[in-house]
Order: C-alpha cells, then structure tokens, then sequence
C-alpha cells in the first residue's frame, strides 16, 4: 500500500501586478494556513517521506512551511512538470520517484490536483487552496501508478473546516 497526499499550494497574493504567475507569493491567508497544514500532519502521523513541489513560487513557500511544521526532515524537491500539470503530468512524477518514500506529498496547482484526485478516487472534490486529500493506494511500488489507477480517499481537510488557531 502507498499513501498519496495531495496538497494545493496555500492562498497566493495578487497584490503585485509586476509579478508573473510563476512567482507571486503567499498572502496573509496562505502564510497562516500553510504551517496549520503541516502541523495537521504531524499530528495524523502522516509525515511525508519525501515532498515534491511545483516550481512555483506559491508553492515551493507552502511546500517549505508544511514540511517546518509538519517534522519532515529530508529536502522538498522542486519539479516543474508539476506546474499547471494535468493528471497524466501528476502519475509520471510519482512513477518516475526513485525513493520508496511513503507517504509521498505533491504540492501542486489546480484544476491538475481535482481532476488527479477524481480519477484516483472516483470522487469529485473541491480542492480550495491549502486543502489536503489523504489517498490510498493498492501499489507495492510508485511506478505502478497510472490515471486510471484507483485509490480510497481516506481524508479531505481544508483549512477553513479545521478547528481555529
């Protein structure tokens, strides 16, 4: 069995108009949520073995503040396939993993992570920014890991349903 965590990076700023896409940062929102995410899983006992993040800016922060909080203790991996990925993007990061890390986190974007997470589950979930699916999957190894393959969503959580700080 493998576990999956789905991350979408935390709430970015629009403030700064001269920013590209690519490199706009957290806002308030995010900076908050983000190391509440992480905590979360440190304390559901679910630390990653290895996190793998969009290029992002928005996400490489998130990815840095979840893995502060969360106890990870490895280096968060940057990969730019993961930015804007569809499903097909996301199954060849993990198929391409060479650690047998588990769980595994992608720190990623939407629409890619919703339409990842429905295909593996076969539920449709909104992912709003910081939200986390925990899924679990029938593989002995991530190369096994395809679109079609189906998994369990164990757990959603989304940060304005958790408890306040």
């Amino acid at each position: 069995m493998k576990t999956l965590l789905l991350l979408r990076h935390a709430k970015s700023s629009w403030k700064n108009s001269d920013l590209t896409d690519h490199d706009r940062l957290l806002n308030k929102r995010g900076e908050r949520d983000a190391p509440r995410m992480g905590r979360l899983l440190r304390e559901t006992g679910l630390i990653p073995g290895q996190i793998i993040s969009s290029t992002a800016r928005r996400a490489r922060d998130t990815a840095a503040l979840i893995a502060e909080q969360s106890g990870f203790t490895g280096a968060v991996e940057l990969n730019s396939n993961l930015y804007h990925a569809g499903p097909e993007a996301l199954a060849t990061v993990l198929r391409e993993l060479y650690y047998e890390d588990d769980p595994v986190l992608l720190v990623a974007h939407n629409p890619g992570l919703e339409r990842f997470l429905e295909l593996l589950t076969g539920e449709y979930e909104p992912l709003p920014t910081a939200a986390l699916a925990h899924i679990s999957l029938d593989l002995a190894d991530w190369w096994q890991i395809r679109p079609e393959t189906r998994g369990t969503l164990v757990n959603l959580w989304r940060p304005r349903e958790l408890e306040p700080v």
